[in-house]
């Protein structure tokens, strides 16, 4: 496994930055935003190390929030802020979201040709939209699963 430093830690201050921002959409607290941040670097620099580790998106992706719920459901008594908010907010910047744009223009793309292409362009665009549909239940079952397993911490 090869990763450049500069590469990972350019991925790992923009999750944390885009995760900060999603908080402040979700109405999370000003003294939280931190945490949401901090969220969103571990998600990213995870899936990073993984993907440049030869992982497929959707593989790299569970992996990244299984990491994300486990450090939450574990810190959760600290933190002072919704788990279930914070791991969302965590893996949120790791929506697939560049390649569902291009699953849905090769749809758009199929209905609008006429042409022998018509046959590539589909499996192309049905390719991608498998991928987006197998990362998001990865971030799911990611995010899910720390709950299922662990014990709530700080509750009674």
């Amino acid at each position: 496994m090869n990763i450049d430093l500069l590469h990972l830690l350019h991925h790992t201050i923009c999750g944390g930055l885009a995760a900060a921002g999603f908080g402040v959409l979700f109405n999370i607290g000003y003294r939280t935003l931190p945490w949401c941040a901090a969220s969103g670097a571990l998600a990213l620099a995870v899936r990073t190390v993984a993907l440049a580790g030869g992982w497929s998106l959707p593989a790299a992706s569970f992996a990244a929030a299984l990491a994300v719920g486990i450090i939450v459901q574990l810190l959760q008594s600290r933190l002072g802020v919704s788990r279930n908010a914070l791991s969302v907010v965590g893996c949120i910047p790791m929506i697939p979201g560049g390649v569902a744009t291009r699953a849905i223009l090769g749809l758009f793309a199929v209905a609008a040709q006429h042409s022998s292409a018509t046959n590539q362009t589909l499996v192309t665009a049905a390719e991608e939209t498998l991928r987006v549909m197998f990362t998001i239940g990865a971030l799911g079952t990611g995010l899910a699963l720390p709950t299922l397993r662990l014990p709530a911490r700080g509750r009674k």
